[in-house]
């Protein structure tokens, strides 16, 4: 170590990455869609900033590679490994469970890349998988309110000086005024609280 007011001695420059190649973008994607399921638009986003950074470390220009990132997105969608209708139905099944609203999720499909169409088609085939008479909406809403322990989930005796507070959650989590009353304010539930 170097004794005070002495300079250091130079740091051994690092080797640069390989160069960019349409091998490596396969394996980035195959690792990628390893690890996660993903739109055809989160791929691509992941290939384009692990291009992005190996050219900035090599001093190349990312541009030049956008060709090669496309090829290699289209052959992950021939293959099948990217489906942007099995990824939106998934997200849907998985987002309703935890209880978000339709524009909830619609939101967030948007940010992951997947087309309005797709969405309303994909929420078009879960109503019609849905049983006869029942509302998926609410079926959300009270999954929402259970698992944050809103309205009725609420320790007993703290419910009403918190319904306004409630209220608020479930707007804010994109359900409507009239709903998130109901469910709120609907009576004891018969499952366990805690």
């Amino acid at each position: 170590m170097p004794a005070q007011g002495e300079a250091k001695p130079p740091q051994a420059e690092r080797k640069p990455p390989p160069p960019v190649t349409p091998a490596y973008l396969e394996r980035a994607a195959l690792l990628y869609l390893e690890r996660y399921s993903a739109s055809v638009a989160m791929l691509r986003q992941t290939l384009k900033r692990r291009v992005d950074k190996r050219c900035r470390l090599r001093g190349e220009e990312a541009a030049a590679y956008a060709e090669a990132i496309e090829a290699t997105v289209a052959r992950a969608v021939s293959a099948g490994l990217v489906d942007d209708a099995r990824f939106t139905a998934g997200r849907l099944a998985a987002l309703r469970r935890r209880g978000a609203s339709a524009r909830a999720v619609s939101a967030k499909l948007a940010a992951k890349g997947v087309a309005r169409e797709e969405v309303a088609a994909a929420m078009e085939n879960e109503r019609a998988a849905a049983d006869e008479g029942a509302d998926l909406e609410e079926a959300a809403a009270r999954a929402y309110a259970k698992r944050r322990r809103l309205g009725p989930w609420r320790r007993p005796g703290t419910r009403e000086a918190h319904r306004d507070r409630d209220l608020a959650a479930m707007a804010r989590a994109g359900f409507g005024y009239g709903l998130g009353r109901r469910v709120i304010e609907a009576e004891e539930t018969d499952e366990p609280e805690f």
